[in-house]
C-alpha cells in the first residue's frame, strides 16, 4: 500500500536541499519600522554572533508590533581568533538586517564566558560583570534577554551566570523583565510560547544566513523552520499545560519570562501564556 505521507516528507526534504542553494546574507534590509528612540529597550546577550536572530522570535515582534529598541549585546565574537574579525563583520550585516542596534563590549571579544572562566579566573570574571552592570545602568533597558542556565553549550551557560552575577550587583538599581532563551539545550519550565509569523521567519532565517561561516559549517539556518515548529509541539504541553490542545500556530519561540524586582527574581504568572500572532506582545510588560 502506498504510504500517503510519503510525498510530505519528501517535500520536507526537498526544500531544505533547495534551501542550501540561497545566497548566504549579502540581502537587502529587512522592511522593519524604525525603531523608537524614546520607546522600551531591549538588549540580547548573545553568546555567539548568531544567537541574535535564532532566539529573536519575541525581540523582532516587540520591535515590529510596538517600536521597541532592540539591542544585540555580542558577549563573544566566537572561540577562533582567526575568525573574530570576519565574524564582527557577519554580526554587523545581520544586525543591520533585522534592524538591531549593535553593542560590542570588547573589541576582540570577550574568553572565557564559560562556567569554567567564572570558577578559574574569578579577577578577570568580576572585570566582564562589572561590564555588563554599567551597561544596564546606562541602557536601563525594560528587558534582558539571556540563555536559560541548562542551555548546554559553555558560553550559553556561561552568558546566563554573566547576566545573573551583574544583577546580583547593580541590586535594586535596576529593575526589569528577564527573558530566557533556549537553544541547544531546551528549558524544562518554559512559560511563554510566542507565535511567529511566516513572513518573520523568513527573515530570521535571512538575518542568520548572516553568517556565512558559522552556517557553511553547519546550516542550522535552513533548520530554524522545523526547530520553530517542533517549539509549537513542545510548547502547547509545557506553557499551554499537560494533555493540553496544541494551538494552531505555524512556528512558534519558547521563553521564560520573569521581573527583576528589589534585587531578585519575581515570578510573573501562575500558569503559561501562548500569544499568538495578533496578540499584543506588550501586554506582556505591563508596568511599562
Amino acid at each position: 500500500m502506498k504510504n500517503p505521507y510519503q510525498s510530505l516528507v519528501d517535500d520536507y526534504a526537498r526544500l531544505y536541499r533547495e534551501g542550501a542553494r540561497l545566497p548566504l546574507g549579502n540581502l537587502p534590509t529587512a522592511d522593519v519600522p524604525e525603531s523608537g528612540v524614546a520607546g522600551p529597550r531591549a538588549l540580547i546577550f548573545s553568546p555567539h554572533p548568531d544567537d541574535e536572530g535564532i532566539i529573536g522570535g519575541l525581540a523582532l515582534r516587540l520591535q515590529r508590533e510596538h517600536g521597541w529598541r532592540i539591542k544585540n549585546v555580542a558577549v563573544t565574537l566566537g572561540s577562533l581568533q582567526s575568525r573574530r574579525a570576519e565574524r564582527l563583520a557577519e554580526l554587523r550585516g545581520a544586525c543591520a538586517y533585522l534592524g538591531f542596534d549593535l553593542i560590542v563590549p570588547d573589541a576582540f571579544g570577550w574568553e572565557q564566558v564559560t562556567p569554567s572562566g567564572r570558577l578559574n579566573d574569578p579577577l578577570k570574571w568580576e572585570v566582564k560583570v562589572a561590564a555588563v552592570a554599567d551597561l544596564l545602568r546606562r541602557e536601563k533597558p525594560a528587558a534582558l534577554f539571556f540563555p536559560h542556565v541548562d542551555d548546554w553549550n559553555g558560553t550559553h551557560i556561561g552568558t546566563h551566570w554573566l547576566v545573573m552575577d551583574a544583577l546580583a550587583r547593580v541590586g535594586t538599581d535596576w529593575s526589569g523583565f528577564l527573558v530566557e532563551t533556549e537553544f541547544w539545550g531546551q528549558m524544562a519550565r518554559p512559560n511563554l510560547m510566542v507565535e511567529v509569523s511566516a513572513s518573520q521567519v523568513a527573515d530570521q532565517v535571512a538575518g542568520v544566513s548572516f553568517h556565512a561561516g558559522e552556517v557553511l559549517r553547519n546550516p542550522f539556518h535552513l533548520r530554524l523552520p522545523a526547530w520553530m515548529q517542533d517549539n509549537v509541539r513542545r510548547g502547547s504541553e509545557l506553557v499551554g499545560g499537560q494533555g493540553g490542545a496544541a494551538p494552531s500556530f505555524d512556528f512558534a519561540t519558547l521563553y521564560r519570562l520573569r521581573s527583576w524586582r528589589g534585587g531578585h527574581i519575581e515570578e510573573l504568572f501562575s500558569s503559561g501564556k501562548a500569544v499568538p500572532v495578533g496578540g499584543s506582545t506588550a501586554d506582556l510588560f505591563p508596568t511599562l
